[in-house]
């Protein structure tokens, strides 16, 4: 492995990291109505003998902003669909309208608001440290390629020093986001 294909790689596993984050925030409840709420619910499906994510087994749509829609694409796991809404941990009571499933959005109280600062805090640091293994990665690249005498001394330091400013571009991203997705719970 050359330095670039190292350099290359590691912003890589950053980028991946980042956007594993942002696609986690995407799951937090901000009080509208957004299908990336509940698609990854993990459903029991008896008829299926498994449990699958609720966006494989059907149809997830927000016609109003505080209103979701669930049209299961077999009618028959309808009432495995709606156990597994219900036990979830998003605090909402599914009703079934014949084959269709709705989930109407409750406000948001101020101590649920800071509830969900927290735990999308804990998933952002969850992504720093994705983003630092990422680093680490890189850095023992770095010490490979100096081991098999592939760059000097003075490669090592000018690479040890981007994958740095890698990470606190990345990490800076993140912490960016946070403070976007905070703004968006926080306020009513």
């Amino acid at each position: 492995m050359d330095e670039d294909t190292l350099m290359l790689e590691t912003e890589e596993a950053m980028k991946k990291a980042v956007d594993y984050t942002l696609h986690e925030f995407s799951s937090v409840r901000t009080g509208k109505a957004s299908p990336a709420l509940v698609e990854n619910i993990d459903i029991h499906v008896a008829s299926y003998g498994s449990n699958m994510k609720l966006k494989q087994i059907a149809v997830i749509s927000a016609p109003e902003p505080r209103m979701l829609t669930v049209s299961p694409f077999d009618p028959s796991t309808t009432p495995d669909i709606e156990r597994g809404l219900r036990e979830s941990k998003l605090g909402i009571n599914p009703a079934v309208d014949g084959k269709t499933i709705r989930l109407p959005i409750p406000e948001l109280s101020e101590e649920r608001r800071r509830d969900l600062v927290k735990m999308v805090k804990g998933m952002a640091e969850e992504g720093r440290v994705r983003v630092r293994s990422a680093r680490k990665h890189g850095m023992d690249g770095i010490k490979s390629l100096k081991g098999d005498n592939a760059i000097t001394e003075d490669d090592v330091k000018r690479l040890e020093k981007a994958v740095q400013d890698l990470t606190d571009q990345f990490v800076k991203e993140v912490d960016e986001h946070v403070e976007h997705k905070e703004k968006e719970i926080m306020t009513v």
